[in-house]
């Protein structure tokens, strides 16, 4: 019997099919924690907390899988209705998220934001 634990709350969104697409190509294992993640926030919403996730400021999300090749980052965003919406991924290679990263990251945040 279904509970309301296994029911879907949450919607999950992408920026774009290349967006989507990329997230689908990420390394085997990242790509598997990243589905691990995506499927508890379905059911509980976008904030799950360190070490899974991280609020970054100004409503924008990154979301931290991790497997065999590395660790990974999706960054996100929340909109009215439910919905989380996927706006930049890439594997990690430092320590510290490279700017650019971000400023892309965030610039897709205010196309979102302007757009709904």
């Amino acid at each position: 019997m279904l509970t309301s634990e296994d029911v879907d709350k949450w919607t999950i969104t992408y920026y774009s099919e290349r967006i989507q697409r990329e997230i689908r190509d990420l390394p085997s294992g990242i790509y598997a924690g990243y589905l691990r993640l995506v499927s508890v926030m379905k059911r509980k919403g976008a904030d799950l907390h360190m070490p899974y996730s991280r609020a970054l400021g100004d409503k924008l999300f990154e979301l931290r899988p991790t497997g065999e090749e590395g660790i990974g980052r999706v960054f996100y965003c929340t909109l009215k209705g439910n919905r989380i919406v996927m706006l930049h991924s890439f594997v990690k290679k430092t320590q510290q998220t490279p700017p650019k990263e971000m400023r892309l990251a965030r610039k897709r945040l205010r196309e979102v934001q302007q757009n709904g």
